[in-house]
């Protein structure tokens, strides 16, 4: 059995080439849960990649492993960790975990002020969520930027959400204040973490 490292880093603009596969993934694993998504383009993902606001998974080998990125909301009173996916043969190894993580310490770097939310209909993902402070709230309580909202308009759900108004849907909307969470000036200016270098066996 071989072992291979995994690399999570945050994403530069040389890894704009996988953004196809991420996209590609990101649909195909859509439909495999039955689930609704918000459809992501390549041309998106290559502009949160060349921001600053993504962050990426590789093996040592320059195979690409999972993704997620970081949206902004009503001139940054709320930001959102989204996208989040990990190619299949990579699943059930942490990776997801370490993304997670690596996306909220990237958050509150840029945007120490910012609530952050995630709206999602994942057990997996609602965890994650808890373990980093996240708490459930009501749609009201996030942003109400029309054009987050529209990018649900691709999702098969949508319908829902239209006809109850945006005030609920199948997804579970999580919020994290940072005004409730009491941090020491060190960690408020704490610097950009290094990469996370996991192990893999396949």
């Amino acid at each position: 059995m071989e072992e291979e490292r995994i690399i999570v880093r945050l994403a530069e603009a040389g890894d704009v080439i996988f953004a196809k596969e991420i996209t590609d993934e990101m649909a195909a694993s859509a439909i495999a849960r039955g689930s609704g998504i918000s459809k992501r383009s390549s041309e998106s993902i290559c502009e949160k990649i060349l921001a600053g606001k993504a962050v990426i998974a590789l093996t040592d080998h320059n195979t690409w492993v999972g993704f997620q990125y970081i949206e902004v909301w009503e001139n940054g009173k709320f930001i959102s960790n989204s996208g989040l996916i990990v190619s299949p043969q990579y699943r059930h190894a942490g990776v997801a975990t370490a993304i997670k993580q690596s996306i909220f310490n990237l958050s509150r770097s840029k945007y120490p002020n910012a609530c952050i939310f995630s709206i999602t209909s994942g057990l997996a993902i609602m965890k994650m969520n808890t373990q980093l402070g996240f708490e459930p709230v009501t749609y009201s309580e996030i942003t109400h930027d029309e054009q987050f909202w529209a990018g649900c308009k691709s999702c098969v759900n949508y319908d829902v959400l239209n006809g109850k108004n945006k005030c609920n849907c199948l997804c579970t909307a999580m919020l994290f204040d940072p005004a409730k969470i009491k941090e020491t000036a060190a960690n408020a200016d704490r610097p950009t973490e290094p990469p996370l270098i996991m192990q893999f066996m396949n």
